[in-house]
């Protein structure tokens, strides 16, 4: 099947996973922290209290992913992004009038768990299912939503911010998910119940089989890749959480660091595309075992970026990273533990890059308030890349000889 004529064949679910993939983006990090300055300033918070507020806040967002991610396994999409969207749009109007450290705890875990987590969960978990053969390529489309998100949000929230209070800004992004789900809705007015999906046309995993989630998490290979995926939840949402603090230590405004998201951007979306067509050829083990280069890079030359042309360059290379990691991990769970429960696995995957995203801030603002600075902090990053990433590479190898790979067939479509 040609690019465009599976574009058309299947544009409804596609422009779904798509529009909810950027709808997450009121609950991810790189939004959030667009309003560091000013949230830290209203609530006379240092960078380390504000960090292990958004520690604790991602935290038990991520616990309750556990949970709630599975409801991806019972019911529509379609129906639990109703509930999703409105609980998400609620959590910005609350920003917008939160006053205290507690109340504002309660809104980022609001924050994270309807965006960052259920949104995202949502976009992946119908990719991965509705799809098989063209899972790679499936995914990479709907995760340009997260692409689209990071480059256009910041850049016109930031110019709203010279002009506007940055409480009202929330109220738009408010209006802005209450106004999106609506077109969601109808674009899955065909979707199929997740029951009939897995019966119809599951994919196995490795062995020949599906793995519960139990069972995965009884399994080496499970374990063996672990660290490595909390990596760029944590250390890549630490980058974007200290983007204002990062941009102070080097001398740099703001404005242009921001400037340079829409390359991050450009550069992500290629790799993204690009890396769902290798998984639908090659499969994700090939894939698994260098994903950690670009973040053992990108992490290093950000460090010693003196002007905004290094940090372009750093930038670059870290939306390689972005788009393999928008693509692969979520594939990869797929592939190896099959598709009939692949949403009580996502769900509890997600919860632990969730937990990732939490550590990131929280122990890289704790090093700032003791004299670390973040870009000090960055080549220890990069060895943890390095460290985690051949060790996920050596686990993947030895996985091979117990993966077995049936025909696989589109699930969207017939």
């Amino acid at each position: 099947m040609g690019f465009l004529q599976f574009l058309r064949q299947n544009a409804p679910f596609l422009s779904a996973g798509f529009l909810l993939s950027f709808t997450s983006s009121y609950g991810q990090t790189f939004f959030i922290s667009l309003f560091a300055g000013e949230i830290m300033r209203d609530f006379d918070l240092s960078h380390g209290q504000w960090g292990l507020i958004y520690t604790i806040a991602t935290t038990v967002s991520a616990l309750a992913m556990v949970w709630a991610g599975v409801l991806t396994d019972r019911f529509r999409v379609r129906y639990l992004m109703v509930v999703v969207s409105i609980l998400l749009a609620l959590s910005c109007i609350a920003m917008a009038g939160a006053q205290g450290a507690v109340v504002l705890g309660v809104v980022i875990f609001a924050l994270r768990l309807n965006g960052q987590g259920m949104m995202s969960h949502l976009s992946i978990v119908a990719m991965a299912r509705w799809f098989n053969a063209t899972r790679g390529k499936a995914i990479s489309i709907s995760s340009m939503g997260f692409a689209m998100g990071q480059a256009v949000l910041p850049l016109a929230f930031v110019a709203l911010l010279a002009w506007v209070d940055w409480r009202l800004l929330w109220l738009l992004a408010a209006a802005i998910v209450l106004a999106t789900a609506p077109i969601i809705f109808r674009l899955l007015r065909e979707e199929r119940t997740p029951q009939s999906v897995a019966e119809s046309s599951a994919a196995l995993g490795m062995g020949g089989r599906h793995w519960t989630r139990g069972e995965m998490v009884k399994n080496w290979l499970f374990w063996g890749v672990l660290p490595l995926m909390i990596g760029p939840p944590a250390f890549g949402t630490a980058l974007f959480f200290h983007q204002v603090h990062l941009t102070e230590v080097k001398g740099w405004e703001l404005a242009g660091f921001v400037s340079l998201l829409p390359l991050f951007t450009a550069v992500s979306v290629l790799t993204t595309f690009t890396s769902g067509g290798l998984i639908d050829r090659i499969g994700t083990r090939r894939l698994m075992q260098v994903i950690f280069v670009p973040f053992v890079l990108a992490f290093f030359v950000l460090g010693q970026a003196q002007t905004l042309w290094g940090a372009a360059l750093g930038m670059m290379i870290f939306g390689i990273c972005t788009g393999a990691q928008s693509t692969i991990p979520s594939a990869f769970w797929a592939e190896h533990y099959g598709t009939r429960h692949i949403g009580s696995i996502k769900a509890l995957v997600t919860a632990i890059l969730v937990f990732g995203s939490a550590i990131g801030p929280g122990l890289t603002g704790l090093l700032i308030d003791l004299g670390i600075d973040f870009p000090d902090q960055m080549t220890g990053i990069s060895i943890y890349f390095a460290l985690t990433g051949i060790l996920a590479a050596v686990t993947v190898e030895k996985a091979a000889r117990f993966f077995a790979s049936p025909a696989q067939v589109d699930v969207v479509g017939t």
